[in-house]
Formats: structure tokens, sequence, C-alpha cells
């Protein structure tokens, strides 16, 4: 198994370490959750810049590397709405897109016609990802307040109203990008689904 790979999986595994620090409410658990999404995210860019550098391009590699950010982002944001930091609808609808581009891409791969990558699809990751180190530095920026100036501190009632305008942003941005994806592949979209009705519908109703 090559390094690349290798860091791809060390992000898997810092990802329940990750929502596990978020269960306690002290302002070092939060720091140490942040610092190891930090590195969990950090391999990310190790990984590519490896496997290009290296030449460790490997089919593995290639599925594993975008479903390890996924599971990394998905999970911290499936965290906070477990808590209540933020809304749980734009965390299921972030997930079903993600679902959906995924299945799309294992069927284009697999009729050997890959989709095309989306530009702004960059843009809707970099935006999750700000989105979780927002979110967690105003947990921490939260418990510290607290600690020392609680007369004077937000709470975190108003520091929700900040972040629930920033996650409907990121939401928007991720349906924008799911939207461009089905339309610039819409030729892999239709095959799916009459391959789909082949599967399921009546024998009349697939032809």
């Amino acid at each position: 198994m090559s390094l690349p790979t290798k860091l791809t999986i060390l992000r898997i595994v810092l990802t329940p370490v990750v929502v596990a620090l978020l269960y306690f409410e002290t302002i070092y658990f939060r720091m140490a959750s942040l610092s190891v999404f930090v590195i969990a995210a950090l391999t990310d860019w190790f990984d590519g810049h490896l496997a290009r550098k290296l030449g460790y391009v490997s089919p593995l590699g290639n599925f594993l590397d975008p479903l390890a950010d996924k599971i990394l982002v998905l999970s911290t944001l499936f965290a906070f709405a477990f808590y209540g930091h933020i809304a749980v609808w734009m965390v299921v609808v972030i997930a079903a897109r993600d679902l959906i581009i995924t299945l799309l891409r294992w069927y284009a791969d697999w009729k050997r016609q890959p989709v095309i990558t989306s530009a702004t699809a960059k843009w809707k990751t970099a935006s999750q990802m700000v989105a979780v180190y927002v979110i967690m530095l105003c947990l921490i920026i939260h418990s510290y307040s607290s600690d020392s100036e609680p007369q004077s501190a937000l709470t975190w009632k108003e520091w929700q109203g900040y972040i629930d305008i920033m996650m409907q942003l990121v939401t928007l941005i991720t349906i924008a990008t799911a939207v461009q994806y089905l339309i610039e592949n819409r030729h892999h979209v239709r095959s799916l689904m009459l391959a789909c009705l082949r599967l399921f519908a009546p024998g009349n109703l697939a032809k």
C-alpha cells in the first residue's frame, strides 16, 4: 500500500476522534477536536501532492481520496447537528447531494466514461471545510468568553444566528454544484435512470 493511500486511510481513522472530542464542551477538548481536524485535512493535501510527485496514482487511491473527504466533513457536520449547533436538514441536503453525485461517479466509472468534474465543485468542498473551521472556532471562542467574561459573552443562540446564515449559504452552494453536475453529465443521468427502470420496472415500462 502506497504512502498517499495510507494518509487517506489515516484521514478516515481520525474522523471518529474529531467527532468524539466534540462530545466534551470544555475549551480544551474543542481545541483538541479542531487540531485533529486540521491534521486530518492536511493529509488530504499531502496525499495528493505525494501521489502526483511520486506517481503513486492508483484506482484504490482515486476511490478512497474523495470518499475520505466526504466521511471527514459529513461526520463532523452531523456531529454539529446532533449537538444542536446547526440545522439537521442542511446536513441531510449536503449528504444527499454527495450520495447522488458519488453514485453517478461510480456508474460512470463502471461504464468507463468518467464524469466531467465541475470546477465549481472545489468551491463546494472549500465552503464546507471553511464552515467546519468557523463553527469549531465559534465553539472555542464561546467557551473562552463564557469562562473569562461571562457577563459580556455572546449567548450561543446569538452565535447560532451567524452560523445559520453561513450554513444556508454553504447549502445553497452545494445544491448549485449538484445541479451543474447533473446538467453537465445529463447523458450519464439518463443512462442511469434507464438502467434503473430496466432493473426495477415491469418489462413494458423499461422499453
